[in-house]
């Protein structure tokens, strides 16, 4: 088939990319010229294991094509994906700017019938309103559909080409028999595919990440309730993980969640409900409960070091939000970053991949060291504290790196050592809701 894709952020370039190596002819748009140079010259502005090489082919096969050129983009296609962001907007609501704004271009350039999908993270009711635009410009019989992904930072590639299942809303069988086919390549291994009304699959995007940031607010609550009664949340996971009405899934407690997606769509869950005078009290407990928890380990450190913090060299591994990721959008580690800051220490910070990002955030701030190793961020350090639970960080040279700090202490935000062990090193540990 032939695609177009008008956004090339984090959705839109895992799709079309996808979309191409499966055989589609595939272009993706977006308005930044410097942004389409950049891709036209192989060089991919996120990380994503996988796709570099995926795009790098693709283009090289000729099945995938960057432009600016929306009027050429939407001409060439049969289908047209809207990926651009819905970023939030102060009363916490999505910015539905973007997508009506391509929407409406697209129906002033196209020359014939289109499916139009919004695989943007949309409120319900969006699809309805796009279409109800696109009619009022012109009369060209398009058809719409919603089409949310279901993808996570670091696994992306796998989770489109390997989905748990492809949901699409559309309010006719032909416009749901065209995407079906469209996904048939990654439904081979009987994954299903979910055909239902546009309102129902906008809804079912929010209702996923609301259950899964809310069983991360759980188990960080769980965690600092064990710390307290001096009980192991690491047992009590376990204990209650083998139920299979629960399962482990999305139970590890750390430092709290981050990122594009659970903080953004709580929000906006919140602001749905209350826009029709209803209260979601159950999501304003997760959203509450999780920015407290990006205070549980400043505070551990603060308590640890007292009047003293001001003299000393913290270490800080991982500032992503989660591993094999760059993104830092809000991270837990800026939290912590800002209030040993603050708090008159010096910070050592080391990331395999979002060290960069952190810099553009912070930029040349006094205190603050950017290191290119683990080892290095470690040298002379008074304390390690552990916020990303990257790979390279679970098995160190434990030896190495008592005779490389200044003090033995380490603030374990993701609990990936074992505390008796490390105490049996010579280790003063502390990790979230373990004795």
């Amino acid at each position: 088939m032939k695609l177009a894709i008008v956004g090339t952020g984090y959705v839109g370039l895992v799709t079309g990319t996808c979309f191409a190596e499966s055989g589609n002819h595939v272009i993706c748009v977006d308005k930044l010229e410097s942004k389409i140079k950049d891709l036209n010259a192989g060089k991919i502005p996120i990380y994503e294991p996988g796709l570099e090489e995926l795009v790098e082919n693709n283009v090289r096969d000729g099945r995938l094509h960057f432009t600016t050129d929306l009027d050429s983009a939407v001409n060439h296609s049969e289908i047209v994906f809207i990926a651009v962001g819905t970023p939030q907007s102060d009363d916490g609501s999505a910015d539905l700017t973007g997508v009506f704004a391509v929407g409406e271009a697209i129906a002033k350039v196209a020359q014939g019938p289109k499916i139009i999908v919004v695989k943007s993270t949309v409120p319900v009711g969006t699809n309805a309103e796009l279409e109800r635009r696109v009619r009022a410009i012109t009369d060209v019989p398009h058809r719409f559909a919603s089409n949310p992904e279901f993808l996570k930072e670091g696994a992306a590639i796998d989770d489109f080409t390997k989905p748990d299942r492809v949901v699409v809303g559309a309010r006719d069988n032909e416009t749901g028999e065209t995407l079906r086919e469209l996904y048939s390549p990654f439904l081979r291994t009987e994954r299903p595919y979910l055909l239902m009304k546009p309102e129902s699959s906008e809804m079912t995007k929010y209702v996923a990440n609301c259950l899964l940031a809310t069983k991360i607010s759980f188990i960080n609550e769980m965690a600092n309730l064990c710390e307290a009664y001096n009980a192991d949340i690491n047992d009590v996971r376990r204990g209650i993980g083998h139920d299979q009405r629960i399962g482990f899934s999305f139970l590890f407690p750390g430092v709290g969640y981050g990122g594009s997606c659970f903080p953004k769509d709580i929000r906006a869950m919140i602001h749905m409900a209350t826009s029709k005078g209803m209260r979601s009290r159950m999501m304003e407990a997760v959203d509450e409960v999780n920015e407290a928890q990006k205070s549980v380990l400043p505070e551990k450190i603060l308590s640890h070091f007292g009047d003293n913090i001001s003299q000393a060299v913290i270490a800080i591994w991982g500032l992503a939000f989660k591993p094999r990721t760059d993104d830092i959008r809000e991270a837990p580690s800026l939290v912590l970053i800002d209030r040993l800051l603050k708090a008159g220490a010096t910070v050592k910070i080391h990331d395999p991949e979002a060290l960069e990002n952190v810099r553009a955030h912070f930029g040349d701030r006094p205190g603050l060291e950017y290191c290119e190793s683990p080892y290095q961020t470690i040298t002379g350090s008074d304390a390690l504290a552990i916020v990303t639970e990257w790979s390279e960080y679970r098995t160190p040279d434990f030896v190495h790196m008592k005779h490389l700090m200044k003090r033995p202490v380490i603030f374990d935000g993701r609990n990936i050592y074992d505390a008796r062990q490390m105490r049996n090193r010579g280790f003063e540990y502390d990790g979230i809701g373990i004795d």
